[in-house]
């Protein structure tokens, strides 16, 4: 599988392949044109109520990602759509937070590359 993660206002590259917004909110000052994103999975991104909780806080963050990878156990669909697409290419997980190591593409790409069967 190969998976990158990469923020959404990051110019654009060749080389991201299938570009994917993987946040429940579009990116406040992005044009559509400008962020080449192919899909756009709301329903993958961590629910409005975890999001807040964790507020970006890397104190929070290994009791967001078990949290985040519970929630992420009843969205089977937007995994396999992920899956399908990367196993033909380069897929490209796009996320809007400042924060490049503590964010939901980081989490959702540590969890589709450990669990069992998600690989």
């Amino acid at each position: 599988m190969d998976l990158r993660i990469k923020r959404v206002y990051a110019s654009p590259q060749k080389d991201d392949g299938y570009r994917i917004l993987i946040d429940r909110l579009w990116p406040r000052g992005l044009s559509k044109e400008k962020a080449k994103v192919v899909l756009w999975l709301k329903d993958i991104a961590p629910s409005d109520q975890l999001r807040k909780w964790f507020s970006h806080k890397p104190e929070k963050w290994p009791e967001f990602k078990k949290r985040y990878f519970q929630e992420l156990g009843a969205h089977k669909e937007p995994l396999k759509q992920i899956i399908a697409q990367s196993g033909k290419m380069r897929v490209t997980l796009l996320y809007a937070a400042k924060d490049e190591r503590f964010n939901n593409a980081a989490a959702l790409k540590e969890y589709m590359t450990t669990r069992k069967g998600v690989k």
